[in-house]
């Protein structure tokens, strides 16, 4: 948590809700979880899940209560299944850190309810959109949706500062941005670049796996394709990564 190599993206999740503001729940779409369909925790009051190896004794004891919320996890799933989605609730299953560990820098006092919602194994990222589209009606209450993942997750690079083209980075991070937030192009064009985000330029050096990019084709799909804001371009452990906002 506060490692030097964090600190620029510590910051900026610490001072986000200034501008987000006070939501009534969360929802988050972590990196963390795959599921065999759309999946969604339900339980009242989920306990952590420690997914992580390696790190000093006390990032296993930290406590993040956050309620859950079923209500909302009852919602999510009747929304996908009126969009013809296969869902499945959880009442086990704890937070991940995909979860509670941004939360605790932006909501540190864990009293808003929140529920997580997975991925789906094969990792198509058409499927991403249309989980979006099919909840994009929440975004009418005082929702937070957070895309939990990171918009650079290539491990190796990331503990090899000399590894790789920092070209490729910065040019895979330039497309995205300008995917993400150019206005002249049309949602149609938004969603086909997504779709094929694997033929960007440096696509597979920043993910060699894109696990930890299709939280953002979910929220892109909840934001009806509109522009999004870059609200956050800075290193993480040496590595560029951004935040995009709808």
């Amino acid at each position: 948590m506060d490692d030097p190599g964090h600190a620029q993206l510590t910051a900026f999740l610490r001072h986000i809700p200034e501008r987000l503001g006070r939501p009534d729940a969360i929802l988050v779409i972590s990196a963390h979880w795959e599921a065999d369909i759309p999946t969604v925790t339900s339980g009242a009051h989920p306990a952590l899940i420690y997914d992580y190896y390696g790190f000093p004794e006390e990032t296993y004891q930290i406590q993040y209560p956050a309620p859950g919320d079923p209500v909302l996890a009852d919602r999510v799933c009747a929304l996908l299944s009126d969009h013809g989605i296969d869902c499945r609730q959880d009442g086990e299953r704890g937070f991940d850190h995909g979860l509670f560990i941004p939360l605790m820098l932006m909501y540190p006092e864990a009293d808003i309810p929140c529920i997580q919602l997975s991925l789906v194994k094969g990792l198509d990222p058409a499927a991403h959109i249309a989980l979006g589209r099919a909840l994009s009606s929440l975004l009418h209450s005082n929702l937070l949706v957070v895309g939990s993942g990171l918009s650079f997750h290539n491990m190796r690079a990331l503990m090899d500062p000399g590894f790789g083209d920092k070209h490729d980075e910065h040019a895979f991070h330039d497309w995205l941005v300008e995917t993400c937030t150019a206005p002249g192009l049309s949602g149609d064009e938004r969603v086909q670049r997504l779709v094929n985000w694997s033929q960007a330029p440096g696509a597979r050096f920043c993910h060699p796996r894109e696990e930890h990019l299709l939280p953002l084709h979910v929220c892109h799909g909840m934001a009806a394709a509109r522009p999004a804001e870059m609200v956050f371009d800075g290193e993480v452990m040496g590595r560029r990564t951004v935040s995009l906002l709808w």
